[in-house]
C-alpha cells in the first residue's frame, strides 16, 4: 500500500516512520510512504501557502492551489490503474471520525492521499472539490494534522497482511460527540478545479458583517454518517 502525506512540515514524520512496526513493513515492501511539502507547489517565491479567510475571523487558512497542484502532481506519479483503489482524505476535525472500522476500510486500498491542515483551516473547496472524505481523530485541538496522519498510517499498516501477527491485532471503537464547523474560503476568489469554476459565496465578500453571521450559522456542518 501507497501512502501520500501532504504536509508543511515533512520532517515531522520522519522519526516516528523510521521506528518499529512502521520501519519493519516499509523494509518488507509492504508499505510506502511518501511525504510532500506543500510549499514545494507553491506559485510565489515566498512559497505562501495560507491566507486571510474572506468574511472576517481567527487565525489563517491553507490555501487551495497548493493543495490541488500536489493532489494532480502526485496523481501523474502514481496514476489510477483499473483495479487499483485510491482515495483522498482531508484530515478535518469536522470530518467523520476515524475508528477501527475506517481503518480496517483504508487498509484495502491501494494508495491513499492524506491533507494534513494547519492554522484556522483549510479552504473549504478542498474539501468539496478534491478530497474524496474527511476524517477526524477526535473531538480536540491540535496544532496540526500531522499527529492525526500519523495515527491513520499507524492504524492502517498494522492491518495490512503481513505486517504483524493475526493473533496481534486489536478491534478498537472509539465513540465521540460531533463537532461543528461552517466553511471557510480564502484566496483566490475564483478558481478553476477539474474543469469547473469554483467561487468564494459572494455574501463573504459582500462586507455585510450581520449577513455573513447569518450564512455562518446557517451552513454549520455536521457530519452525522456513520
Amino acid at each position: 500500500m501507497k501512502f501520500d502525506i501532504i504536509t508543511i512540515f515533512p520532517n515531522i514524520f520522519k522519526s516516528y516512520f523510521s521506528e518499529s512496526i512502521i520501519k519493519r513493513a516499509q523494509q518488507k515492501k509492504l508499505v510506502r510512504i511518501n511525504i510532500h511539502n506543500l510549499r514545494d507547489y507553491t506559485i510565489d517565491r515566498h512559497k505562501t501557502v495560507d491566507d486571510r479567510p474572506y468574511g472576517g475571523g481567527f487565525g489563517m487558512v491553507l490555501m487551495v492551489e497548493p493543495i490541488m497542484k500536489a493532489v494532480r502532481d502526485i496523481k501523474k506519479v502514481y496514476p489510477a490503474r483499473r483495479g487499483k483503489k485510491n482515495k483522498i482524505i482531508l484530515l478535518s476535525a469536522k470530518g467523520k471520525k476515524f475508528d477501527q472500522k475506517m481503518a480496517c476500510q483504508f487498509s484495502k486500498l491501494d494508495q491513499l492521499i492524506i491533507i494534513s491542515g494547519r492554522y484556522e483551516g483549510v479552504d473549504e473547496r478542498v474539501a468539496k472539490y478534491i478530497a474524496d472524505q474527511e476524517v477526524s481523530i477526535g473531538d480536540y485541538v491540535l496544532t496540526g494534522g500531522e499527529i492525526p496522519a500519523m495515527v491513520l498510517v499507524d492504524a492502517i499498516t498494522r492491518l495490512i497482511p503481513g505486517v504483524i501477527t493475526k493473533g496481534s491485532l486489536k478491534e478498537e471503537s472509539f465513540f465521540l460527540d460531533l463537532l461543528k464547523e461552517y466553511p471557510q474560503y480564502t484566496r483566490p476568489e475564483k478558481i478553476k478545479i477539474n474543469n469547473h469554476k469554483r467561487r468564494v459565496p459572494k455574501v463573504l465578500i459582500s462586507g455585510n458583517h450581520k449577513k455573513i453571521e447569518e450564512w455562518k450559522k446557517k451552513n454549520i456542518k455536521v457530519d452525522i454518517d456513520s
